[in-house]
């Protein structure tokens, strides 16, 4: 039996608009509701159906009331940013993941009428490192690659949802791990990675890459809106590819360089404001990630229609990469910032 009063945050964002409109969209729900600081882009509000925009922020007790005064009984969360694609301030990021998923879950607790919570979470939370397990399922233990970054939000964030479940048994509780989301309009840090002309590695590595199509994260997350689903999910497509497989195939030249130099080139990059490279993505670009998903599909039920490769070719065609056909010089221009990075001199 499908909700009747659902609250989406983060429907500014990619992810959070697409599922409010998609609800919205859908006569079996009597009011739905997206709550964000600032409104979903302009195609979200032209088929959003009968949806509503509420600007709230989660991290103020008011979120409260407005949960409270609509009778909301399904929360869906997926406000919490894992790895935000372009330079951003940390310290708001973690505020917005951390106190922002406090407030909600607070208010949450204290609604009577609340069944349901969905919340979005990454992947990440298992880390990355050469130590790692091959492929990581929803018991493996909770190891961040930083004690700083986005992923150890996102193993707070699930701390405290854990601490709602404990309190709200009466609530059934979906956690989502997200892969890597990529699709032609998704902008994340991997879709900005794999689109510069020459793409940075590490000497040595060659981690295997496993994606999500965004397409199946709606679906997922639609899924368990419409259905009772508790308990922790991998979410991610079938099958894996080489990062250098990946870079191949968007026809981007790969370019090689000592695990030092990786930091400072990272440092060019945000400062240019191409694309933000946390410590975490930079290890996972190292070492790699692979998730079982086995309980997705034969508990939760939903088989992803986009494998890891499909999912990677239907963003490089969407986004239109074509080759880079002079790949050496572009490749020697690359090995000059590079140097110039390793040296100090490049913010000269």
């Amino acid at each position: 039996m499908p909700s009747n009063i659902v609250l989406v945050t983060g429907v500014a964002g990619d992810l959070g608009g697409k599922l409010l409109a998609r609800l919205g969209t859908n006569s079996a729900f009597e009011r739905v509701i997206g709550v964000d600081t600032a409104p979903p882009a302009k195609d979200v509000l032209q088929r959003m159906g009968s949806a509503e925009f509420v600007r709230a922020d989660i991290r103020n007790p008011l979120i409260a009331k407005v949960i409270s005064s609509a009778g909301v009984d399904t929360v869906v969360h997926t406000a919490c940013l894992a790895h935000p694609a372009g330079p951003s301030r940390r310290s708001a990021v973690k505020e917005l993941n951390v106190i922002g998923t406090m407030r909600l879950l607070a208010a949450c607790q204290s609604s009577p009428k609340l069944r349901k919570l969905v919340v979005k979470s990454t992947a990440a939370v298992y880390g990355a490192g050469a130590r790692s397990q091959a492929v990581f399922t929803e018991d493996s233990e909770l190891i961040p690659a930083s004690s700083s970054g986005y992923a150890k939000d996102a193993v707070e964030m699930e701390g405290y949802v854990r601490g709602l479940a404990r309190r709200r048994p009466d609530v059934t509780v979906t956690l989502a791990r997200f892969a890597n989301i990529i699709g032609p309009e998704v902008d994340t840090v991997l879709s900005r990675y794999f689109a510069l002309p020459v793409v940075p590695t590490v000497f040595g590595y060659d981690a295997r890459l496993q994606l999500l199509h965004a397409s199946d994260a709606l679906g997922v997350l639609e899924q368990a809106v419409l259905q009772d689903k508790p308990g922790v999910f991998n979410v991610a497509s079938e099958g894996v590819l080489g990062l250098s497989q990946a870079i191949r195939r968007a026809g981007r030249v790969g370019l090689p360089m000592p695990s030092a130099v990786v930091p400072s080139v990272g440092k060019v990059l945000r400062g240019a404001r191409v694309v933000d490279f946390s410590a975490d993505q930079v290890r996972l670009l190292n070492f790699g990630r692979v998730v079982d998903i086995t309980k997705l599909k034969k508990e939760f039920g939903y088989q992803p229609r986009f494998t890891t490769r499909e999912a990677f070719d239907d963003y490089t065609a969407g986004r239109g990469l074509r080759p880079v056909f002079d790949g050496a010089r572009l490749a020697s221009l690359a090995g000059k910032v590079v140097v110039a990075a390793a040296t100090g001199q490049a913010g000269r």
